[in-house]
């Protein structure tokens, strides 16, 4: 087994192991499970800082963006697409699939999006339905202010869409505060539980607006409607992986018991951020840097290949590269819920150490040393 180090999925928490290896039961007909599922999906609210219902869905993250999508988009519909890295451009083919009319906002992906220029392009065209909004794009890692993106958007009356996926619990989100209608989480990022699940926050707003489609939603398992009333009916429109959302509710369990999390996720990207650009490595973003991800760009003297291989090979250590656009060009270091821990990312930064000096990659110093130092300031 390799130490996963990558930007999602991560390593996860013995008690969260050990919660999904409990007997199974009968989702369908327990109305215990009915109870229990609930629950977990109110405790992932709370968490997010929401009065707004959560559903939590049986598949890995990107459903919850394309459920998103589907439940929203009827044809015709003008949606704005705010790119600023592959995923956030990603979003146009789902509001493409289900007959929207994706518009593109694209600006710099190395910045993260200068809100008061979307405001005054917003000035001149504001006739969307909803936008959808990267919070931490990872291919490059850049990060965007959905605290104060999302207020604007919803000053037009613009429905707002937020892929936090690999963003929340190691950044801030608000999501009463921010204004957000559909905000789309995973298992496998921040929330340290294995992939294969989704969650989705829907406001008011959202299920009215879902309501009083004039057409079908065309898909049924990317359909955010048939859990409508999931827990008065007692019916799931499709069987729940209960072992799934067992290891998902201990593992949310660790982050309401753990209240420095944001503050721990913080201190440790600054480390890391600083080790980097200390020691020579350039960041691959100007700005906009994200709490669970470093991406710094593949020095001229060697190749992303050839890091990620020998960090493998050397050091039983998997770190990430990046692809689209960015394929070949830059490293990718997580450091997102359970990786978030200082004896880990030291390590990596030794591995990092020996790995360059190998490949012929010369440093202004310890990559380990300065991460430690930073630290200590």
């Amino acid at each position: 087994m390799y130490d996963i180090m990558t930007p999602g999925p991560t390593q996860v928490r013995e008690n969260v192991l050990k919660a999904r290896s409990l007997p199974c039961t009968n989702p369908d007909l327990d109305p215990d499970f009915f109870t229990y599922y609930k629950e977990t999906c109110e405790l992932i609210s709370s968490l997010l800082h929401t009065e707004n219902q959560t559903l939590i869905l049986g598949g890995e993250g990107i459903l919850g963006l394309e459920a998103a999508c589907a439940s929203l988009t009827e044809p015709g519909d003008r949606v704005l697409v705010l790119d600023n890295g592959v995923f956030g451009k990603g979003f146009a083919d789902f509001v493409s699939l289900y007959g929207g009319e994706p518009v593109l906002y694209t600006a710099d992906y190395l910045h993260t999006l200068n809100v008061h220029e979307l405001a005054a392009y917003l000035e001149k065209d504001h006739a969307f339905k909803y936008a959808t909004v990267i919070h931490c794009d990872t291919p490059s890692g850049v990060l965007n202010d959905i605290s104060r993106i999302c207020p604007l958007l919803k000053s037009y009356g613009i429905l707002t869409v937020v892929d936090s996926v690999s963003a929340m619990f190691g950044e801030e989100v608000r999501a009463d505060d921010f204004q957000i209608d559909l905000l789309c989480g995973g298992s496998q990022k921040a929330v340290s539980a294995p992939p294969g699940l989704t969650f989705v926050t829907i406001s008011p707003n959202a299920w009215e607006t879902m309501k009083k489609r004039k057409q079908r939603i065309a898909s049924f398992y990317a359909n955010l409607m048939a859990f409508d009333g999931y827990f008065e009916k007692q019916w799931f429109p499709y069987t729940m992986p209960v072992s799934d959302i067992r290891g998902l509710r201990a593992a949310l369990e660790n982050i309401k018991a753990d209240p420095d999390i944001l503050k721990r996720h913080a201190r440790i990207a600054g480390a890391v951020r600083k080790a980097l650009t200390d020691c020579g490595l350039k960041l691959h973003t100007h700005d906009g840097w994200c709490n669970t991800v470093s991406v710094f760009d593949v020095p001229k003297e060697t190749s992303s290949a050839s890091i990620l291989g020998a960090l493998r090979q050397d050091h039983n250590l998997m770190l990430a590269g990046s692809f689209d656009v960015l394929e070949g060009q830059v490293i990718r270091i997580g450091h997102m819920g359970e990786n978030a821990r200082e004896e880990k990312l030291a390590a990596v930064m030794k591995a990092l150490d020996q790995v360059l000096a190998k490949l012929g990659v010369p440093l202004n110093g310890s990559l380990e040393k300065a991460y430690r130092n930073a630290l200590a300031d």
